[in-house]
């Protein structure tokens, strides 16, 4: 005898959002999904923590800016309190700050306010089985991050000229020993600021021996 599966049960969320609109908005778009079901609402992070705390949903949907108590407080009170609940954060603000904080308090996920809701939808459940959930744009930012900065190199002739200014030398006194005309020494000085991130000569110098750029003097 063939037994028909027994579908999944609703995943339970709440959706805290202080803007009363785009709350709403949620619930909405929510509300269409039959394997979604929206059982709290909250305007501020310390409403959402007590929302989990009574309710115990899977996934808490909260907003990063929020009165009382913000996202990222929100959810460290929920990871405190040992829920079982998961955090998806959803905000417009994607400053590696911001960003870092909602992980480093527990979120299992950060989406920005212009994902469809095939993504938002797709994030909640995933968020639901403990899969980390990043917005493109987020996961783009935190792979440059740990990558770091790109090394600063110079070319041959922009060591040349940074050794002259290392040794004293004026753009004319470069030019002179390069056989190059004191404008384009001027130019390569440009792009070495540039590269450096400095703004005159002596500071020029000193990054460029502290990135092994140069020889110490």
């Amino acid at each position: 005898m063939t037994t028909t599966p027994t579908p999944a049960a609703p995943l339970r969320v709440i959706v805290a959002d202080d803007h009363t609109v785009m709350r709403a908005g949620l619930v909405a778009l929510l509300a269409a999904e039959p394997t979604i079901d929206v059982v709290g609402e909250a305007g501020d992070g310390h409403e959402a923590a007590s929302l989990v705390a009574r309710l115990a949903p899977d996934v808490a949907l909260l907003d990063l800016r929020m009165p009382l108590l913000d996202g990222v407080g929100a959810t460290a009170a929920i990871i405190a309190a040992a829920a079982r609940t998961r955090v998806l954060i959803l905000t417009t603000y994607d400053t590696d700050a911001d960003i870092e904080r909602a992980v480093e308090a527990g979120a299992t996920g950060y989406l920005l306010k212009d994902a469809t809701r095939a993504q938002l939808v797709d994030a909640i459940h995933a968020a639901s089985r403990g899969e980390t959930v990043l917005a493109p744009r987020v996961a783009q930012r935190l792979v440059a991050k740990m990558r770091g900065p790109a090394p600063v190199t110079l070319t041959p002739r922009e060591s040349e000229v940074l050794a002259g200014v290392a040794e004293g030398l004026s753009n004319a006194e470069i030019g002179k020993r390069l056989y190059i005309g004191e404008a384009t020494v001027k130019t390569h000085l440009l792009r070495i600021f540039a590269k450096l991130d400095v703004g005159d000569r002596t500071r020029a110098v000193v990054v460029a021996m502290e990135n092994g750029l140069l020889p110490s003097r």
